[in-house]
C-alpha cells in the first residue's frame, strides 16, 4: 500500500543555523544516513523556519496490515475497539496508514489512544475522546486503578494453578535495535498474576492480569518463568532475547490477546467492564464470559 506521505514536525528548544542542520539531523535521527538526509535538504523536503522543523516525507509503500477494527463501545468520552492481530496500534517502523490509530481517526477524529498493544497482539483497544477524559483516565492508569486481562498459549505445564511473576523489566543489549526490553536487574518493578485455564498438550491456557505495563510486560514475565508464550521468535526461557537471534519485538509467531478492561468511567464514576472475544484457539472449552472468576475492581 502507498501511503500519502506525512510531515514531521518539530519545535526545537534550542535554536541551530542552516549550516548546523545537517550535523544536527544526522546526529539525532540515525535512522537515515548523513547522505540521505543531504539529499532531503537539497531536495526541499526538510524545511527550518525559526525553532519550528519539518520533514516533508514522500509517499512511501508501507509493510501489509489487515486495516480493520471492530467498535466495542463508545460513548462521550471513551472509544474501545478491537485490533486485529498484526495492525500496529501507532505508526511507527514504516507503518502510517496502516495503523489503528489512523483507521480509527478516520472514524473518530477526536480518538487518542490511552494504552498500546504490541503489533500481533489482538483485542482491546481504550481511546479518550476529549481531553478531560484522556486525563482522567490516564491517572488513574498511572496508579494501576485499571484492570487490565488478557489470554495467551504459553509452553510448559505449571505446578500451580495461580502465581506471580514480579521480575524487574527493562532496556537490554540487542544486535540490531541497539536495545530491547527484557528481564532486567536494573529495570523497572513489573507484576503479572497468572492463572492456568485448561492444560494442552506440551502447553497452556492462560489468562494473564497485569497490574503495570511494561513494554512486552507478558511475553517477558511468562518467558522469564520458563514458560515462553508459544512461537515467540524472540524471548526465550529467562525473559532474555536468545543471543544468536535476529528476531525482532514485532515479528509475529505468538498469541496474546487483550480480552477485558475494567475501570472508572470518567464521566459517571460507575465501574466500566469492557470485554473483547478472544480468538476461538484462546478460548476455554467451556466457553468464556467477561472477566469470569475475577472479583470486582477494588
Amino acid at each position: 500500500m502507498r501511503n500519502k506521505g506525512y510531515v514531521y514536525r518539530e519545535i526545537l528548544t534550542e535554536p541551530i543555523r542552516n549550516d548546523d542542520l545537517l550535523d544536527f539531523l544526522t546526529f539525532k535521527y540515525p535512522h537515515s544516513t548523513r547522505d540521505q538526509w543531504q539529499q532531503r535538504i537539497l531536495e526541499g523536503q526538510v524545511r527550518l523556519d525559526g525553532d519550528q522543523l519539518s520533514w516533508h516525507r514522500p509517499p512511501w509503500d508501507e509493510p501489509d496490515a489487515v486495516r480493520a477494527f471492530g467498535v466495542l463501545h463508545r460513548d462521550d468520552d471513551l472509544l474501545a475497539v478491537a485490533k486485529p492481530a498484526g495492525l500496529p496500534t501507532l505508526p511507527g517502523g514504516g507503518f502510517l496508514e496502516n495503523s489503528l490509530l489512523y483507521a480509527v481517526r478516520e472514524f473518530d477524529p477526536a480518538a487518542s489512544p490511552l494504552h498500546r498493544l504490541g503489533r500481533w497482539t489482538s483485542g482491546l483497544v481504550l481511546f479518550a475522546r476529549n481531553r478531560v477524559a484522556m486525563a482522567k483516565v490516564s491517572k488513574v492508569w498511572r496508579l494501576n486503578r485499571v484492570r487490565k486481562v488478557y489470554r495467551g498459549l504459553a509452553n510448559g505445564e505449571p505446578q500451580e494453578e495461580r502465581f506471580d511473576i514480579d521480575a524487574p523489566i527493562g532496556p537490554v543489549p540487542h544486535p540490531l535495535l541497539g536495545t530491547v526490553h527484557a528481564v532486567s536487574e536494573n529495570g523497572k518493578p513489573a507484576r503479572s498474576r497468572v492463572t492456568v485455564l485448561e492444560l494442552r498438550e506440551g502447553c497452556f491456557l492462560a489468562e494473564i492480569e497485569i497490574e503495570t505495563g511494561r513494554p512486552h510486560q507478558i511475553r517477558i514475565h511468562m518467558a522469564s518463568c520458563g514458560h515462553t508464550l508459544c512461537g515467540d521468535p524472540l524471548y526465550k526461557s529467562g525473559g532474555m532475547p536468545a543471543i544468536d537471534s535476529t528476531a525482532l519485538p514485532g515479528d509475529p509467531g505468538y498469541l496474546l490477546h487483550s480480552m477485558a478492561l475494567e475501570l472508572d468511567h470518567p464521566g459517571t464514576g460507575q465501574s466500566l467492564k469492557l470485554f473483547c472475544r478472544p480468538p476461538e484457539v484462546l478460548e476455554t472449552s467451556e466457553g468464556d464470559s467477561p472477566l469470569q472468576g475475577q472479583s470486582p475492581l477494588g
